[in-house]
C-alpha cells in the first residue's frame, strides 16, 4: 500500500512524496517575465515539503497569455528569471515544474480582481485565436473577442511556439514539464466539440479533434529529454452537454502514454460558460481514478483536497499516484508538513535546517 510521504519515480526523475502545487496563475509578471513575487509564492511551498511545484501557466507566445501578468517563455530573456527560481525549489528538495500553455479565446482578458473579462484593443488588447471563431460568451451576453479561426500554419506556429518553449523550459533547468490542455485554452478547445466546430483534419470525430494535442506532445518529446518526464493537464470531462467525455480521455490518455507521456493531471470542465460544478471533498478524484485504471498510466487528483487523512486515503486507495493541492497551499504553504504532524510522518519529511531544529517535537523555545 502505497503512502503519501513515498516517494514518486517518473522516468529519472524522483519527488520526495506524492504532495504537489499545481500551476496556479498569479498575473504579476511584466511582460511574461518571472519576478520576486513568483519566487516568494513558489520558494515558500518548496520550503514547506512540496514534493513538486509547478510554475503557473506559462505562456509560450505574448498573444497566448491569459492576462497581460501572465508568465511567458517565448523569448530567451524570460529564461534566467524562471531559472533562479527552479534553483531555488530544487535547493529545497522539491522538483521544479513547468506548465506552457496557450489561452486560445480566453486571451487577452484581465485578472480576475478586474472583471475577468476581454481587454479592449484601445486598452492594449490583442486578437485572440481558437479552433473557431465563438467567443467565450454567456448567453445574452457579450464579454469576450471573437477569435480569428486558426489556419493549419497558425495551427503550425503555436506548436513551434510550444517546443521553443520546451527547450527554454529544459534551458533553465526544470525537470518536469506539464501541457495544459484543460480549461477552455487552445488545447483544450480543440479537443471539445463544444467549441471545435472545423472541417479540416484538425476537427470533427474524436481522432481530428485530438490531432494538435497529440502533435504537440510528439513535439515536445522530440526536444524535451527523455530522462524529463512529460505530464499533460486534461480537463477530462466537460461539464456541459454534448462535450469531451470521461471516455474521451481514457481514450486519449492512452494514445498520451504511447507518445511519451508520464502523467495525466486529471481537472474538469471550463470549456463553456454556465456549466454546473459539483461540490464537495474529492469531487474530482473519480476521473483521476478512472484514467489511471482504464488508462494505465499515473495520474495526479485535485479537486477540494484540503485534509491531510482525505489525501492519504487517494494515494493509499490507488485513486492517484499524486494530489496537487492548490486553495489549501494557498492557505498554508507548509501544508506537507502539518499533514505529516497529523499522519505521524513526520519521519518522512526533511525541512530546511533553519526550521527544522525549532519546528520539530522537543524543541524548547
Amino acid at each position: 500500500m502505497t503512502d503519501l510521504f513515498d516517494p514518486l519515480n517518473l522516468r529519472g526523475v524522483t519527488m520526495r512524496n506524492r504532495i504537489g502545487l499545481p500551476p496556479l496563475c498569479q498575473y504579476m509578471a511584466e511582460d511574461g517575465v518571472a519576478n520576486d513575487w513568483h519566487l516568494a509564492h513558489l520558494g515558500a511551498r518548496a520550503v514547506g515539503g512540496a514534493g513538486m511545484v509547478m510554475v503557473e501557466a506559462t505562456g509560450v507566445e505574448a498573444r497566448g497569455r491569459i492576462t497581460p501578468g501572465c508568465m511567458g517563455l517565448w523569448n530567451d530573456d524570460q529564461i534566467e528569471p524562471l531559472a533562479h527560481i527552479a534553483r531555488f525549489i530544487e535547493a529545497q528538495g522539491a522538483v521544479s515544474a513547468i506548465q506552457l500553455a496557450h489561452a486560445g479565446r480566453k486571451a487577452s482578458a484581465t485578472a480576475p480582481w478586474h472583471g475577468d473579462c476581454t481587454i479592449a484593443p484601445e486598452d492594449g488588447g490583442w486578437q485572440a485565436i481558437g479552433p473557431s471563431p465563438e467567443a467565450f460568451d454567456p448567453p445574452g451576453g457579450a464579454l469576450w473577442h471573437t477569435p480569428r479561426e486558426m489556419t493549419v500554419d497558425d495551427i503550425d506556429t503555436v506548436r513551434q511556439a510550444f517546443t521553443d518553449a520546451a527547450r527554454r523550459a529544459d534551458e533553465a533547468g526544470f525537470r518536469l514539464l506539464e501541457l495544459h490542455a484543460a480549461h477552455g485554452y487552445l488545447l483544450h478547445s480543440f479537443l471539445s466539440p463544444l467549441t471545435n466546430q472545423r472541417g479540416d483534419a484538425y476537427g470533427g470525430d474524436f481522432a481530428g479533434r485530438s490531432r494538435f494535442v497529440l502533435e504537440t506532445v510528439q513535439a515536445l518529446r522530440r526536444v524535451w529529454p527523455d530522462s524529463k518526464p512529460l505530464a499533460v493537464r486534461l480537463s477530462t470531462i466537460d461539464l456541459a452537454p454534448g462535450g469531451w467525455t470521461l471516455d474521451d480521455s481514457v481514450a486519449l490518455s492512452r494514445l498520451l502514454k504511447d507518445n511519451g507521456v508520464d502523467l495525466i493531471d486529471c481537472s474538469t470542465g471550463a470549456a463553456v460558460p454556465g456549466e454546473r460544478y459539483p461540490t464537495g471533498p474529492s469531487w474530482q478524484v473519480p476521473y483521476a481514478s478512472r484514467i489511471r485504471r482504464d488508462a494505465d498510466i499515473p495520474t495526479a487528483a485535485v479537486g477540494h483536497i484540503v485534509d491531510p487523512h482525505q489525501a492519504a486515503a487517494i494515494i493509499h486507495n490507488g485513486d492517484a499516484d499524486m494530489v496537487l493541492l492548490g486553495t489549501e497551499m494557498m492557505r498554508d504553504p507548509y501544508w506537507p508538513f502539518h499533514a505529516a504532524q497529523t499522519l505521524g510522518r513526520l519521519d518522512r519529511l526533511e525541512m530546511p535546517p533553519a526550521y527544522d531544529y525549532v519546528i520539530r517535537p522537543g524543541h524548547d523555545a
